[in-house]
């Protein structure tokens, strides 16, 4: 899949709309949603921008937030099939990788930071970065966010999990 794939960043506010599609998504009203990050080429949300701190209080570290269907299915397939371990193995090994992943959790750092500050999970950012590799759904989101060459672990899930959005999205995906 090559980078001209996938649909660009979006960054825009959420209408009403777009929290009504993403409230079907994740079978929950969603919490906290800053702006739609990420597009699918429908046009509905696939990753919601999260404010670092919930309306209830509660800190948030997740900025990115994946809520297209078929992408949360391509991440967690991906996690059953232990990808995560491997990718962390690769860190150990590979610096050039490391460098590039603890970029990637300085850039998802700052992008929090233009949100607010929150003392409780300043330094911490998400997905395991910048030393392991937790959860594909936050790379996966992030990468999308992003865009290409940012989120090298985000970027290769993508990579495995291939051009989900390339088939128009069913009514019950939302």
């Amino acid at each position: 899949m090559s980078d001209l794939d996938r649909a660009t960043p979006a960054h825009e506010p959420a209408s009403e709309a777009d929290l009504a599609v993403v409230a079907a998504q994740l079978g929950r009203e969603p919490r906290g949603v800053a702006a739609v990050a990420w597009r699918c080429p429908c046009g509905k949300p696939g990753v919601v921008k999260t404010e670092p701190r919930l309306p209830n209080g509660t800190p948030f570290p997740t900025t990115y937030y994946l809520t297209c269907p078929r992408a949360v299915a391509g991440c967690s397939a991906l996690e059953a099939g232990g990808v995560m371990a491997e990718m962390t193995e690769r860190l150990a090994v590979d610096e050039d990788l490391a460098a590039r992943y603890r970029a990637a959790h300085e850039a998802y750092l700052a992008d929090r930071e233009e949100l607010g500050h929150v003392d409780e999970i300043d330094g911490i950012s998400a997905g395991g970065m910048p030393s392991r590799v937790k959860c594909l759904h936050v790379l996966v989101g992030h990468a999308l966010a992003a865009g290409p060459g940012v989120n090298p672990f985000g970027d290769e899930a993508l990579e495995r999990i291939g051009a989900f959005w390339t088939n128009p999205c069913l009514p019950e995906e939302a």
